[in-house]
């Protein structure tokens, strides 16, 4: 099944990669842990600015949960699409840039980060689409 042949009525790339996009970036900006969590399969694999590797919804969204309320404490993050391609039925990859400002703490400033998801249509059209892997990465040249 193709993205354009999606029962969810899904239309493109793109449309899902900003649909996740925009879910992750509202998480981030509400301090949201398990809304961020959310975004993720139940078994997705996430790898962060710092190369540690987490597995499953529920870790991603404790851990998500613990950097809200700590180093990234009133942080404001911003996601922008890069690239979204149709690389299997109904299995995008996005490429996408994030700009943090943080107020406080180890990263405190301007940051920016490269991100890498494989994200899945849901196959019998309900819900929403997942993040099944995730690989962000700090720039910083």
């Amino acid at each position: 099944m193709t993205i354009d042949q999606h029962p969810a009525g899904t239309t493109s790339p793109e449309t899902v990669a900003r649909h996740v996009l925009n879910r992750l970036e509202s998480a981030w900006n509400e301090a949201d842990g398990e809304a961020f969590g959310s975004c993720y399969a139940q078994d997705a694999t996430f790898v962060t600015i710092r190369g540690e590797r987490i597995v499953g919804r529920a870790a991603i969204a404790a851990g998500h949960a613990g950097i809200f309320s700590t180093i990234y404490a009133g942080s404001v993050n911003r996601m922008e699409l890069v690239s979204a391609t149709e690389i299997a039925g109904g299995v995008v990859l996005v490429d996408s840039v994030s700009t943090l400002d943080c107020p406080t703490g180890p990263l405190a400033g301007v940051h920016r980060a490269r991100s890498t998801s494989v994200v899945l249509l849901p196959s019998d059209g309900a819900g929403s689409p997942s993040i099944v892997s995730g690989h962000n990465t700090l720039v910083t040249a």
